[in-house]
């Protein structure tokens, strides 16, 4: 059984969030503070954290952060509606997806069990050892490691699913729509820019190639292509 880890300061939210996960067969537990939240998500015991980002005392982003310095365990942030610099932020962080208060709790079952199907489909992919080299980038499926030209690469586990992505289909175009589905496990909507926010946090990553050119290219109202010229 998948245990969730709600860290929220509305204890109203967190009962009926509790009541509903349980019933769709997920284990919750509940923290109402940032602090014993960013210790509790470290410490091994859970599956996915849903994280609020107005919380007492540290923010969810600083939550965020500390998680991020000891841990890759899925964390889907709680933005309020119309905040969309809270889920820019929130993603560039490190966030694997967010959904905007309020929300319709069959929503948040749905955007949990998108993170965790993508959470198994990395595992299976870590028994296959193969490697994908494109210019000075190499991506190992077995260790979930990216280097470039030797050095380390850190992602999170959406970028390096969006990078395998990329690199298995390098010179052609994929579609955002394709990216989302493969990428975050669910379907693309209207005005959501998610899909954006990891590509554009990648490029960061990788920097550009050793021509000065830019490794993933943006294909105008279709989606992105990474370059085989390197």
């Amino acid at each position: 059984m998948s245990t969730i880890l709600i860290i929220d300061d509305d204890k109203d939210l967190c009962e009926l969030l509790r009541d509903y996960l349980a019933a769709e067969g997920f284990s919750v537990e509940s923290v109402y503070n940032g602090l014993d939240g960013a210790d509790q998500a470290i410490s091994g015991s859970y599956t996915l954290v849903v994280l609020d980002v107005m919380l007492p005392g540290i923010n969810g982003f600083d939550v965020l952060r500390k998680i991020r310095a000891a841990s890759k365990i899925p964390v889907l942030m709680l933005t309020a509606r119309g905040e969309d610099v809270d889920r820019i932020v929130g993603l560039e962080m490190g966030a694997d997806d967010y959904l905007p208060k309020p929300f319709n709790p069959r929503e948040l079952v749905a955007r949990i069990r998108a993170v965790l199907r993508r959470m198994e489909a990395t595992h299976e992919t870590q028994s296959n050892t193969g490697r994908i080299i494109v210019g000075d980038v190499e991506l190992i499926a077995g260790t979930r490691t990216v280097l470039r030209s030797g050095e380390k690469v850190d992602l999170t586990t959406v970028e390096f699913a969006i990078l395998e992505i990329l690199l298995r289909q390098v010179g052609k175009v994929v579609s955002r729509d394709d990216l989302v589905k493969q990428g975050l496990g669910r379907t693309l909507t209207a005005y959501d820019r998610s899909i954006d926010v990891h590509v554009s946090s990648l490029r960061k990553k990788l920097g550009p190639s050793s021509g000065q050119s830019e490794r993933i290219k943006t294909i105008r109202n279709i989606g992105y292509l990474y370059s085989a010229a390197m």
